[in-house]
């Protein structure tokens, strides 16, 4: 027999939707094969997986591994499937997952060398792709400050393609008490912003580019709110060698942690 739309684990599911939701239950959705294969496969706590007659077709082994850890897997009608999507076109497999935040603290244990800090971005696409692009060059933690977005919320977990599973997520919406925690770990603090004193390709920003730093994105709007613009240490300015006004969100974030990323592999490579 199918999941329905009145079955009481798809209503429970459903209500994960909404931030309240999620924060109530301690728990979210993960939408789409990538993303549920790196959290049937991770160490995230999946309860049950909600599939489509097709998605178990197409995904059988996914729906294998999630059977052979004692996963639940619910077969339902692809009308559950759309009200358990918010997209326009849902695929069909849907997973229930414990949050994967941690507090601040647990993500900078350790002596992080590279962190991507958000503040105040409230878009959950560029969140994700942000979050995907920091995975991607080797950070230690991503978090979020002040009114940042979910990195829970769906189309945040999408745009992320199974790296909110991989390396610390934290929030605080406490921005000064954040940053702090990031001096206190050893971080040096770099603004990412168009108007910086600092060139990203200097020779100038080499050395603080080779250290452990934290970097602070801000929204696609209004970029790094000004008061934390203030309490960086540096503020880092990507240079436009073309015509273009200027990087969205995540190109930006792309080009700041991997020119951190290279910096450190490189000084690591001279050591050696």
């Amino acid at each position: 027999m199918l999941g329905t739309e009145r079955t009481p684990r798809v209503v429970a599911a459903r209500k994960l939707l909404r931030r309240a939701g999620r924060e109530k239950a301690g728990r979210f959705l993960v939408e789409g094969a990538q993303a549920v294969r790196e959290a049937v496969t991770g160490e995230v706590r999946v309860h049950e997986l909600f599939a489509t007659p097709l998605a178990v077709e197409r995904n059988a082994d996914i729906v294998g591994i999630a059977e052979g850890q004692g996963i639940p897997v619910t077969t339902v009608s692809d009308r559950v499937a759309e009200i358990l999507s918010d997209t326009v076109t849902p695929q069909g497999l849907v997973a229930v997952c414990d949050l994967i935040d941690v507090p601040v603290a647990e993500a900078l244990a350790g002596a992080p060398g590279l962190v991507a800090v958000l503040a105040g971005v409230s878009e959950p696409g560029n969140a994700g792709t942000v979050l995907r692009a920091a995975d991607a060059a080797g950070a230690d933690a991503v978090l979020l400050a002040g009114d940042s977005v979910d990195p829970h919320n769906g189309k945040a977990v999408r745009a992320s393609t199974g790296s909110v599973f991989h390396l610390p997520v934290a929030r605080d919406r406490d921005t000064p008490r954040l940053l702090a925690a990031c001096r206190d770990a050893g971080l040096t603090l770099l603004a990412a912003d168009g108007h910086g004193e600092l060139d990203l390709h200097s020779p100038e920003a080499a050395e603080v580019l080779g250290g452990r730093v934290a970097w602070i994105f801000g929204g696609e709007a209004h970029g790094v709110p000004e008061t934390v613009l203030e309490a960086a240490d540096h503020r880092m300015r990507v240079p436009l060698y073309g015509r273009a006004e200027s990087l969205n969100l995540a190109a930006a974030a792309a080009v700041c942690l991997y020119a951190s990323a290279a910096h450190r592999r490189s000084r690591i490579t001279d050591r050696a």
